[in-house]
């Protein structure tokens, strides 16, 4: 069954001061939140430990904004499965279109985070979506088809979301419209062994329309990048109706 799932990815803002403050406001809304929804903040490494103590008996599950393929080493500047873990972290999304274009993630990267997320035995959040030129160009389906091929190569759908991700909309203040999004959802799962995988829809998601988009049979949930930093925002985010 197809499970409810509403992340924020916080990027890089939010200090530990800033993040207790914005849990502090948050969580409070979430008295009224329906129990089928899954509700993530991925936030900032340096914010991680203090969260997880704040989050503790909550409704909110803990998720980081990359991993390293390896458990240790010598990788400068990476952080292990090893020690999401020990802070309790539960989800960490991959293969964010920002971590593609700045920071030389591949497909192939991509496909040994994604082990090593599962490995760990914590939940991947796979990001796949297509730039404005291929859009234009009509390469919509075959760019995500492509990424899609080599992201899973070996991962357990069982133990998968992914977020349809079109780099177009990603903090530009464009949205692709909700039937859109649901149509390109549904290329994605029809590409999937486990049709059940939760799909969610990113990119300039916003309070106001994210009713319609809910609505949306192919939509199971969002991933919000600006609009998860203001914890009345999200909470309309996550209690839509």
């Amino acid at each position: 069954m197809r499970k409810i799932v509403i992340a924020g990815n916080w990027k890089m803002y939010k200090t530990q001061r800033e993040a207790s403050e914005f849990l502090q406001k948050f969580l409070p809304e979430l008295e009224q939140t329906p129990e089928e929804r899954e509700v993530i903040l991925c936030a900032p490494f340096t914010d991680l430990g203090v969260m997880s103590k704040s989050l503790h008996g909550s409704r909110v599950q803990l998720g980081a904004q990359n991993v390293h393929w390896e458990d240790e080493g010598a990788y400068t500047g990476e952080i292990s499965g090893f020690m999401l873990l020990e802070i309790g972290v539960r989800y960490v999304i991959v293969g964010h279109s920002e971590r593609r274009q700045y920071f030389g993630e591949t497909d192939e990267t991509v496909n040994l985070r994604l082990k090593a997320v599962q490995r760990h035995g914590l939940t991947p959040i796979l990001c796949v979506g297509e730039s404005k030129q291929q859009r234009d160009a009509g390469e919509t389906e075959r760019i995500i088809s492509t990424q899609l091929q080599k992201d899973l190569v070996d991962i357990d759908q069982q133990n998968l979301i992914i977020a349809y991700e079109p780099i177009w909309a990603i903090g530009t203040g464009d949205t692709c419209e909700a039937m859109e999004a649901n149509r390109v959802i549904g290329v994605i799962r029809s590409q999937l062994q486990n049709r059940d995988v939760s799909i969610q829809y990113g990119g300039s998601v916003k309070p106001n329309l994210i009713d319609e988009l809910m609505a949306q049979p192919e939509i199971d949930g969002v991933l919000v990048g600006g609009a998860s930093l203001d914890p009345a925002g999200f909470a309309r985010i996550v209690n839509y109706k």
